[in-house]
């Protein structure tokens, strides 16, 4: 990966809200994802195929579910900025209002999340 796919694949404000996310909590599913960004599965999901063609974000599907995450070849330099981005950016909108739509979720995948 290229230092300006990765830039590139930040310069989005919702894959950088998806990145945040996946950087504090691991693995999401898509259905998380809509549900902490307050946006419709399929601009999630046209984001989160940008980052995956980028190398940032790896995918794995079980069932009826599709889960992100941090791409495992990521190189050190891209992940350790992840790092700094989301511990800079957590508590700040609308990074902040992210995290707490998805705190409370009733139906994470772990519970029957709701395709």
């Amino acid at each position: 990966m290229t230092p300006e796919r990765f830039f590139r694949a930040l310069s989005d404000q919702t894959r950088l809200r998806c990145l945040v996310l996946m950087q504090r909590a691991g693995e999401l599913c898509v259905c998380e994802l809509t549900e902490a960004l307050d946006m419709v599965q399929p601009k999630i999901s046209r984001h989160l195929a940008s980052l995956r063609e980028a190398g940032v974000v790896a995918d794995r599907r079980d069932g009826l579910w599709v889960f992100y995450r941090l791409h495992d070849d990521l190189p050190g330099w891209a992940r350790e900025i992840l790092a700094v981005s989301a511990g800079s950016l957590h508590a700040q909108a609308p990074f902040a209002e992210d995290a707490a739509r998805l705190q409370p979720m009733t139906t994470r995948p772990r519970n029957g999340c709701a395709a």
